[in-house]
Protein backbone atom coordinates (compact mmCIF):
# COMPACT_ATOMS: atom_id res chain seq x y z
CA UNK A 1 0.00 0.00 0.00
CA UNK A 2 1.52 3.33 -0.96
CA UNK A 3 -1.35 5.66 -0.34
CA UNK A 4 -0.66 8.53 2.43
CA UNK A 5 -2.81 11.27 4.25
CA UNK A 6 -0.78 13.69 6.05
CA UNK A 7 -1.04 16.69 7.95
CA UNK A 8 2.88 18.98 8.00
CA UNK A 9 4.16 21.58 10.56
CA UNK A 10 0.49 20.72 12.83
CA UNK A 11 1.37 23.79 15.69
CA UNK A 12 0.71 22.68 19.33
CA UNK A 13 1.83 23.69 22.34
CA UNK A 14 2.23 22.11 25.56
CA UNK A 15 4.30 22.11 28.72
CA UNK A 16 7.21 19.31 27.79
CA UNK A 17 10.77 18.81 28.65
CA UNK A 18 13.16 18.26 31.35
CA UNK A 19 14.19 21.70 32.06
CA UNK A 20 13.06 24.43 34.12
CA UNK A 21 13.13 26.62 31.54
CA UNK A 22 11.36 24.52 29.54
CA UNK A 23 8.47 23.56 32.16
CA UNK A 24 8.06 27.30 33.04
CA UNK A 25 5.73 27.90 30.09
CA UNK A 26 3.97 26.35 27.45
CA UNK A 27 5.92 25.60 24.49
CA UNK A 28 5.57 25.31 20.85
CA UNK A 29 5.65 21.88 19.41
CA UNK A 30 5.28 21.50 15.43
CA UNK A 31 4.17 17.92 14.63
CA UNK A 32 4.19 16.32 11.15
CA UNK A 33 1.90 12.80 11.18
CA UNK A 34 1.40 10.74 8.08
CA UNK A 35 -0.95 7.78 7.94
CA UNK A 36 -1.14 5.00 5.45
CA UNK A 37 -4.47 3.96 4.28
CA UNK A 38 -6.34 2.75 1.21
CA UNK A 39 -7.49 6.27 -0.61
CA UNK A 40 -9.41 4.13 -3.24
CA UNK A 41 -12.76 4.32 -0.97
CA UNK A 42 -13.53 7.80 -0.42
CA UNK A 43 -11.50 8.61 -3.95
CA UNK A 44 -14.31 5.90 -5.58
CA UNK A 45 -17.47 7.79 -3.10
CA UNK A 46 -16.22 11.21 -2.56
CA UNK A 47 -17.70 11.42 0.18
CA UNK A 48 -15.98 12.89 3.44
CA UNK A 49 -17.07 10.12 5.70
CA UNK A 50 -15.52 7.96 3.83
CA UNK A 51 -12.19 9.72 3.89
CA UNK A 52 -9.29 10.56 6.66
CA UNK A 53 -10.52 14.06 8.55
CA UNK A 54 -8.22 16.55 9.18
CA UNK A 55 -9.52 18.34 11.31
CA UNK A 56 -10.18 15.84 13.51
CA UNK A 57 -6.96 14.49 13.77
CA UNK A 58 -5.68 17.92 14.21
CA UNK A 59 -8.32 18.65 17.05
CA UNK A 60 -7.05 15.52 19.09
CA UNK A 61 -3.63 16.20 19.05
CA UNK A 62 -4.74 19.49 19.89
CA UNK A 63 -6.55 18.24 22.66
CA UNK A 64 -3.35 15.92 23.85
CA UNK A 65 -1.27 18.83 23.96
CA UNK A 66 -3.38 20.59 26.17
CA UNK A 67 -4.01 17.82 28.58
CA UNK A 68 -0.93 16.04 29.14
CA UNK A 69 2.67 17.89 30.51
CA UNK A 70 5.13 14.80 30.08
CA UNK A 71 9.21 15.15 30.41
CA UNK A 72 10.40 13.70 27.04
CA UNK A 73 9.09 13.90 23.42
CA UNK A 74 9.04 10.15 23.41
CA UNK A 75 6.65 9.82 25.95
CA UNK A 76 4.39 12.43 24.46
CA UNK A 77 4.51 10.88 20.87
CA UNK A 78 3.46 7.16 22.38
CA UNK A 79 0.54 8.96 23.85
CA UNK A 80 -0.10 10.92 20.23
CA UNK A 81 0.01 7.53 18.45
CA UNK A 82 -1.92 5.22 20.62
CA UNK A 83 -4.49 8.12 20.70
CA UNK A 84 -4.35 7.97 16.55
CA UNK A 85 -4.57 5.01 16.45
CA UNK A 86 -7.42 4.17 18.64
CA UNK A 87 -9.00 6.42 16.78
CA UNK A 88 -8.65 6.41 13.31
CA UNK A 89 -7.20 2.73 13.12
CA UNK A 90 -4.11 3.40 10.01
CA UNK A 91 -2.65 0.29 9.24
CA UNK A 92 0.59 2.54 9.43
CA UNK A 93 1.47 5.74 11.11
CA UNK A 94 4.60 7.92 11.10
CA UNK A 95 4.80 10.51 13.53
CA UNK A 96 7.78 13.22 13.89
CA UNK A 97 7.34 15.86 16.66
CA UNK A 98 9.98 19.28 16.45
CA UNK A 99 10.75 21.38 19.26
CA UNK A 100 11.48 24.63 18.11
CA UNK A 101 12.60 26.18 21.34
CA UNK A 102 14.86 22.60 21.91
CA UNK A 103 16.53 23.35 18.57
CA UNK A 104 17.31 26.85 19.49
CA UNK A 105 18.70 26.26 22.41
CA UNK A 106 21.46 23.65 21.15
CA UNK A 107 21.89 26.00 18.34
CA UNK A 108 20.27 23.23 15.39
CA UNK A 109 17.69 23.89 12.94
CA UNK A 110 15.51 21.26 14.10
CA UNK A 111 15.52 18.54 17.10
CA UNK A 112 12.96 16.18 18.10
CA UNK A 113 11.65 12.69 17.55
CA UNK A 114 10.18 10.96 14.87
CA UNK A 115 8.14 7.29 15.25
CA UNK A 116 6.26 4.71 12.93
CA UNK A 117 3.99 2.48 14.19
CA UNK A 118 2.07 -0.27 12.15
CA UNK A 119 -0.68 -2.53 13.60
CA UNK A 120 -0.27 -5.88 13.37
CA UNK A 121 -1.64 -8.20 11.01
CA UNK A 122 -4.76 -10.19 11.91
Amino acid sequence: MSDRVYIQGLALSTVIGVHAWERARPQALHVDVEFECDNRIPAASDAVADALDYAAVADLLHRLAGERRDALLETFAEACAGALHQAFGPRRLRLRIHKPLAAAALGCERVGVEIVRETPAA
